[in-house]
């Protein structure tokens, strides 16, 4: 049958893009919800000295690749350049090498793959997706768009309409522009403070001179983090490998970002918008990553908001009051900071009694911690959900490229549900009063909420 299917994937691989989601699909099935016990993670090392993690899945032909730049996010962007590493994600799938931005994209259509790039705060994300019969050219195209972007000036136009669309977009709406302003009040001089997206302009200005040196910069062997998944052995991975990354330069070129905390010294800030519903969004400091504590954290935080239906302020906010439709809350680690984060979307005359709610529980937790019974409810969620990040090619390969970013180390996936099956009452108990004892939230509300003025 899969050879079959695979021949058939040959024929119709060049004119029927949609053939990789079905083949996605197909994968989905296969996969069972104990891949993320059952699979071999290997340390591939090419040729070239180019190293990834690799997952081999022969059932579907099919392979899923995730790569990262570590350190080459929107945090590099200069000063006065905001929204540099967010141009280039749009423009490297827009003409490379000898292939227009339009011959490029019919070409991608062509071989039926699917390639991507985003940047986050503290990395620049590559994803790409092909069918085994399509592999040798597709990944020719890929080592273009990594290599040898063109950014004509007719492509850096097109992006950059799109781009301020989006800016303007993002300025009517209150659940984006929430979060932005946090970041901002939070991290005031820093470069997490600064908009992720660019400013109208910032972006305005960007030219060619800066996608070229933004792109030099940041695209380098030494920061490069490589996970693929699928139908692909060792040894055939290796010269990929080469092909693709092979000849970037050894070094890439990342300045030191501070490490740093949110901390405002007004609390409250309210940016006037006429909408019937307030945005708000709130925070405080949290543990890092490799911080001993961070996994009691985040068992605490999913008893107090990070559990949809289930948490504390879920029941309190939503289900006994009628405040919001919804409240949620995380811990997000980055790689200079961490944050426990939140937001509730209310209407306007609500916002004070929702703010009120989620403080009065945030001291609750403090004083009293957890239950027993919310405990052992948050561990048998968490152990019991985390196979279902690994059911298809390009989720696993995803939750590794995390794992490789984050430093955890291919153990991780054999000692994540121990550490968490681990936490006891006491942990949790002392890790709130770390979190939350003496803190004051920073808020952001984006609206006209009723009695709520900015100050601290």
């Amino acid at each position: 049958m899969l050879n079959s299917l695979s021949s058939r994937c040959a024929l119709v691989g060049r004119r029927m893009p949609l053939v990789i989601a079905l083949l996605a699909a197909l994968a989905a099935v296969a996969l069972s919800s104990s891949r993320a016990e059952a699979m071999r993670i290997q340390e591939v090392r090419s040729p070239g000295g180019i190293s990834a993690w690799l997952v081999e899945e022969h059932s579907v032909p099919l392979m899923a690749m995730r790569f990262a730049f570590d350190g080459a996010g929107s945090a590099q962007d200069p000063a006065g350049k905001e929204g540099l590493a967010n141009f280039l994600s749009s423009i490297l799938d827009e003409g490379a090498g000898d292939l227009t931005a339009q011959a490029f994209q019919e070409r991608m259509e062509e071989l039926a793959l699917r390639m991507s790039f985003d940047d986050g705060r503290d990395a620049f994300y590559g994803s790409f997706e092909t069918l085994t019969a399509n592999r040798d050219a597709a990944v020719q195209l890929l080592a273009l768009a990594v290599n040898k972007p063109r950014f004509d000036p007719e492509a850096i136009e097109r992006m950059r309409k799109q781009q301020l669309a989006s800016l303007a977009a993002a300025a009517r709406d209150p659940t984006r522009l929430a979060s932005e302003k946090w970041m901002a009040t939070a991290f005031a001089g820093h470069p997490y403070g600064r908009p992720s997206n660019g400013t109208t302009k910032s972006v305005s200005e960007v030219n060619r001179a800066d996608l070229q040196g933004v792109h030099k910069r940041s695209f380098a062997r030494d920061n490069l983090r490589v996970v693929v998944v699928g139908d692909i052995d060792a040894k055939t991975l290796g010269a990929l490998l080469d092909t693709v990354f092979g000849t970037l330069p050894a070094k890439a070129q990342i300045s030191p970002v501070s490490a740093t905390e949110p901390k405002a010294a007004q609390k409250l800030n309210v940016i006037d918008m006429n909408v019937p519903q307030s945005v708000v969004r709130f925070g405080l400091p949290a543990m890092a990553r490799k911080d001993k504590e961070f996994i009691p954290a985040f068992v605490l935080n999913t008893i107090l908001g990070g559990a949809a239906f289930t948490s504390r302020l879920y029941r309190e906010v939503r289900d006994k009051r009628g405040l919001a439709y919804g409240v949620d809350t995380s811990i997000m680690p980055m790689k200079h900071a961490s944050v426990f984060f939140g937001g509730v979307a209310t209407k306007n005359e609500k916002v004070s009694e929702s703010l009120d709610v989620i403080r009065a529980e945030l001291k609750r937790i403090t004083d009293d911690g957890p239950t027993a019974a919310e405990l052992a409810d948050a561990k048998a969620y968490l152990t019991g959900s985390f196979a279902l990040r690994f059911d298809t090619n390009a989720n696993i390969a995803n939750q590794l490229l995390w794992m490789q970013v984050e430093g955890l180390g291919t153990n991780y996936l054999d000692e994540r549900n121990a550490m968490i099956d681990a936490v006891t009452l006491d942990d949790l108990k002392r890790v709130a009063k770390r979190l939350f004892a003496g803190h004051d939230l920073i808020v952001t509300v984006v609206g006209k909420p009723k009695g709520l003025a900015s100050g601290g």
